[in-house]
């Protein structure tokens, strides 16, 4: 009887022993798993949240793919530092407000978003969340409408891009290469009449058109939208019948058009936004698209945060960004290197040497009235 109370107790106790024992090491499981989830949520607290909201949606080959690659390269590059969320707005622009409210609401410190069509919206929207700071790219806010010391903006001397590209077409037109023809006629499409920024373009290469040829003819036409390829393409093919055998475009994701009316033509095309030849590699397509006016706008998105994690991004001002600081200029790939002759290379970078030594001032559209615009276009046709 005394044995087996013994024994009996001996097992509860061992029992217990176990209990306790996992009891124990359970414990100090959980307690190395709270620890690391800690661990990784004091890592993500440590993080400058960055959240890039764009108008439309990527995949667009030009302005939100250029963003998107600036984004990717902020991940890869600092991705110790900083964390990226990258949201599509689509196309809806009732929708443009709510979206911005939406990420202002959440944890990111730092929101990016683009172009005119945002303008006013963060205007309003920046002034009601002081603590958040907020990045506009291709345009600038209106500082004076009230406290908006919490906005960077930034826009991009896109007249120097294309002055490069005026040169460049200007220049292929009385070439002997394969898809020229003898008509000294190049063209231009652009998106909207009414944005300064597209008319920034078009007085671009108007000038350094003229700057090779004072009597070349330049074929002016504007789709109406950013989107509509189909109508840019029934321009673009308007502008190959009518001679010409190079035209820069410069109406974003519309831009698609003119490349394809480029290719069913076979003359030439001058992207625009980002190296559109890039985004066509392999395809048909891209043997027509000589070169293209970049806006870095993924190099300069890069930079802004590079700035800000410094302690050294300018909020409350606004800079204008060109050749002298990397921001714009031509694409320069194999295809350019290949296609184009090396004296017409040559031209396009002494014209850039030109630019950046102070010898040739380009004009812009930004505050220029109807008549000086009007008579830039009437100059060359």
């Amino acid at each position: 009887m005394k044995k087996k109370i013994v024994c009996g107790t001996l097992v509860a106790v061992l029992a217990a022993s176990m209990l306790f024992g996992c009891s124990g090491s359970s414990a100090a499981s959980s307690g190395a798993e709270g620890q690391t989830a800690e661990a990784a949520q004091t890592e993500s607290d440590d993080k400058l949240k960055v959240s890039l909201l764009v108008t439309g949606s990527f995949g667009d080959k030009a302005f939100n793919d250029s963003a998107q690659a600036g984004m990717e390269k902020l991940q890869a590059d600092m991705g110790d530092k900083v964390e990226v969320q990258m949201i599509e707005m689509g196309n809806d622009k009732t929708k443009f407000e709510g979206s911005l409210l939406d990420a202002s609401d959440s944890d990111a410190d730092v929101i990016i978003v683009g172009t005119w069509d945002m303008k006013e919206i963060l205007e309003n929207v920046a002034q009601e969340y002081p603590d958040k700071k907020y990045i506009i790219f291709d345009t600038d806010v209106d500082y004076t409408l009230g406290d908006l010391s919490n906005v960077y903006s930034m826009s991009y001397k896109q007249n120097e891009a294309a002055f490069l590209a005026g040169v460049l077409a200007a220049s292929v037109t009385s070439s002997d290469m394969e898809y020229a023809n003898e008509d000294a006629v190049i063209g231009f499409v652009g998106a909207k009449d009414t944005a300064a920024v597209i008319n920034d373009s078009a007085v671009g290469f108007i000038e350094g058109a003229q700057f090779i040829n004072p009597d070349i003819k330049v074929l002016v036409s504007y789709v109406g939208s950013y989107v509509d390829s189909a109508m840019a393409k029934e321009l673009a093919l308007t502008q190959y019948s009518s001679g010409a055998d190079c035209v820069f475009v410069a109406a974003g994701p519309a831009s698609v058009g003119v490349i394809e009316a480029a290719a069913e033509s076979q003359k030439y095309v001058i992207g625009v936004d980002s190296d559109q030849a890039l985004a066509y590699e392999g395809q048909p397509e891209a043997n027509y698209i000589i070169s293209s006016a970049i806006k870095g706008v993924g190099d300069s998105l890069y930079n802004s945060i590079e700035r800000d994690l410094a302690g050294e991004l300018p909020y409350g001002e606004y800079e204008i960004l060109g050749l002298a600081d990397g921001a714009v200029g031509l694409a320069d790939n194999e295809i350019y290197q290949t296609v184009v002759p090396e004296d017409i290379r040559n031209t396009v970078n002494d014209a850039k040497d030109k630019i950046l030594a102070g010898e040739v001032t380009v004009d812009s559209a930004y505050g220029m009235d109807e008549a000086t615009l009007d008579g830039i276009i009437s100059s060359a046709q």
